[in-house]
């Protein structure tokens, strides 16, 4: 398969396929890389369109920004991967994963701010709602927001220090609005979003929600990908 590295917003980017009016958008998760979107344009650019896929703050090329990795620091770079892909394709799709999805509905949500038209958006296992994690947290690391506020960074025994500015952000700019075609994968052992948080998101904003029974957070084993690549290719027929 064709792959070329690009310059897509200032930073640099895979592109996969053959020429085409079409691109998907691959937003990767936490741990991940822009080579993941490989195994994601194997689906796609066969069905005509081209994959473009690039490494976060903290991930792959990018592993000494490890402190960029904030929404305040991810959504420029995706609006600046959006401008890129609005000048150089007619259509634009859009595939996220985990935490990119959510640092995508917070940089795609408002049109005031910035308009772009997703034709189809993909969600493998999304956080929708990141207050409700960092709550999770708070119970998993035993520490209060009181404690939180005071400390203002808290490290936690699971790897994910707990950070003040990080919730002030979140309950500042809460997920509001999602206009887009958009249809979401969960697995039913997600451990991060409970299944009533997910249906509460598809409902409000008419999203199509699959469920992946025994599946996980994170899509790994041969058979959880099996079942990932097979809705793909459901999703769009």
């Amino acid at each position: 398969m064709k792959k070329i590295e690009v310059n897509a917003g200032g930073k640099s980017a895979l592109l996969w396929g053959e020429d085409s009016e079409k691109v998907l958008l691959y937003i990767h998760g936490k741990g991940g890389c822009r080579e993941e979107g490989e195994e994601i344009a194997r689906i796609f650019c066969p069905l005509g369109m081209q994959v473009l896929s690039f490494d976060l703050p903290g991930h792959g090329m990018r592993e000494h920004e490890k402190d960029l990795f904030t929404p305040w620091h991810v959504i420029p770079e995706l609006r600046a991967a959006a401008d890129f892909s609005k000048s150089r394709w007619k259509k634009i799709d859009l595939f996220a994963v985990s935490i990119g999805a959510y640092f995508s509905l917070l940089s795609f949500q408002n049109r005031a701010e910035y308009d772009i038209q997703f034709e189809n958006v993909y969600f493998e296992s999304p956080i929708v709602d990141m207050e409700y994690l960092i709550n999770r947290m708070f119970i998993w690391a035993n520490v209060n927001e009181t404690e939180l506020k005071e400390k203002k960074i808290i490290p936690t025994d699971f790897g994910e220090p707990l950070s003040w500015e990080y919730l002030v952000f979140v309950r500042k700019n809460p997920v509001f609005n999602w206009n887009f075609n958009t249809r979401i994968l969960y697995g039913s052992k997600d451990n991060l979003m409970e299944i009533d948080v997910i249906k509460e998101f598809a409902d409000r904003f008419g999203c199509e929600l699959t469920v992946m029974q025994e599946g996980e957070h994170y899509f790994h084993t041969p058979h959880q990908l099996e079942f990932r690549n097979a809705w793909c290719k459901c999703c769009h027929k």
